[in-house]
């Protein structure tokens, strides 16, 4: 019998089968700051779920997110402003 040690022990360090992640660790896989994080859920940028009272961001998310980020930065495009 196989025991998961992978719990708390380091907390999103090979985890990428979590589909729900908190805005720490959500900000960890992007490289980003907590605050921002927030702030792109608040503008609508990022998605993310409420459970109960937690606030939850689906994995599948980031890689969206970036994939918006991308497509902004090929159309020319980054934050709404065209490239000059």
């Amino acid at each position: 019998m196989t025991m998961d040690t992978g719990g708390d022990e380091h907390p999103g360090d090979g985890q990428d089968d979590i589909l729900m992640l908190t805005v720490k660790e959500a900000a960890r896989r992007l490289g980003l700051g907590r605050t921002l994080v927030y702030q792109l859920i608040s503008s609508g940028e990022l998605e993310s779920v409420t459970v109960g009272r937690l606030r939850r961001v689906p994995a599948e998310c980031l890689a969206e997110y970036v994939a918006t980020l991308r497509g902004a930065r090929s159309s020319g495009t980054v934050d709404g402003s065209s490239a000059a």
